[in-house]
């Protein structure tokens, strides 16, 4: 299972690397012979795209250790340093292009001159859309069955840089449509552009901060596992529950009362029946520590 899950993460993985390769270098010349700055700014998310590729072929291929003496919870949190990494890559290229953009809007007001970008660029430009919108959608779905954040961040890297791709094009189809006095909408495109790849970079590091400081699981997910439980019809009470994510597994410990009077064969075998509930709901990596405790009297307050 474990072996089936990263080989589908490289696949998916190498996929994406191998369409950024492509539009990499047809950026850069395109950038280069159509007059383009937006498009070498491009093709330098792009290139961040790769490098980005590269951290979740290494660092996936280490999350996916199994666990052992020195690490029992296993290797899943070098996939949240994977999305630590995709987001801060993010987040300097959002900012190296809105400050591009921004210098490039105080030139124009100043009455600096602006070159108007070619043809090549605006076709490099869309082919980038229709690309990276595809590999976002065939990555986020993968990301999705195999429970994977660091995948599911590479998705949103594949998306920001369509989103890139697509003010690069308004920009230089409004100053091909218009006149080169309207190059200026090429760096208006590309600060806003910016401003949603940053938006997405921060998103990506809230969440594997809240991995590295052992965040609970969502409400609803913690509900869930409050109502598997009591499915059982001995479960008397659940309190001590205490969830987080290790990765793209999930660590589940909680309490339950049991009546006092049954033998402790019995209690193992409750607590099993609920383990397997909870794995299957969740997922067989997913770590579970039961404690049960005694209920003697059933009017005895549950415990805080």
């Amino acid at each position: 299972m474990t072996r089936t899950r990263e080989q589908r993460i490289y696949r998916t993985t190498i996929l994406g690397s191998i369409v950024n390769v492509i539009l990499l270098a047809g950026k850069f010349a395109a950038g280069i012979l159509g007059h383009s700055a937006a498009m070498i700014a491009d093709a330098v998310h792009s290139l961040s795209d790769f490098l980005t590729d590269i951290v979740v072929i290494v660092l996936v291929r280490f999350s996916s250790k199994p666990a052992d003496n020195n690490h029992p919870y296993g290797h899943g949190k070098y996939e949240t340093m994977a999305t630590s990494i995709i987001g801060i890559a993010l987040a300097a290229v959002g900012i190296l292009l809105g400050w591009n953009g921004i210098v490039k809007i105080i030139h124009f007001m100043q009455g600096a001159p602006q070159q108007s970008p070619e043809t090549i660029a605006l076709i490099a430009a869309i082919a980038s859309i229709v690309l990276k919108e595809w590999v976002f959608r065939a990555t986020k779905k993968v990301a999705v069955e195999v429970h994977s954040p660091t995948l599911e961040a590479n998705a949103w890297h594949h998306r920001s840089d369509a989103l890139s791709s697509i003010g690069t094009a308004l920009g230089i189809g409004g100053a091909l449509l218009l006149g080169g006095r309207w190059a200026v909408l090429d760096a208006i495109a590309a600060v806003v552009v910016s401003a949603m790849i940053i938006i997405t970079a921060l998103r990506l590091l809230r969440q594997a901060s809240g991995e590295l400081l052992e965040e609970s699981l969502p409400k609803q997910i913690e509900d869930t596992i409050i109502q598997i439980a009591y499915r059982d019809p001995l479960v008397r009470d659940v309190h001590h529950l205490h969830t987080r994510r290790i990765g793209s597994i999930m660590a589940i410990e909680l309490h339950l009362r049991l009546p006092g009077e049954i033998t402790l064969e019995e209690s193992h075998a409750h607590a099993t029946r609920i383990e397997r509930a909870l794995k299957d709901e969740f997922g067989e990596q997913t770590h579970i520590m039961l404690h049960v405790e005694p209920l003697k009297n059933e009017n005895a307050p549950p415990a805080s």
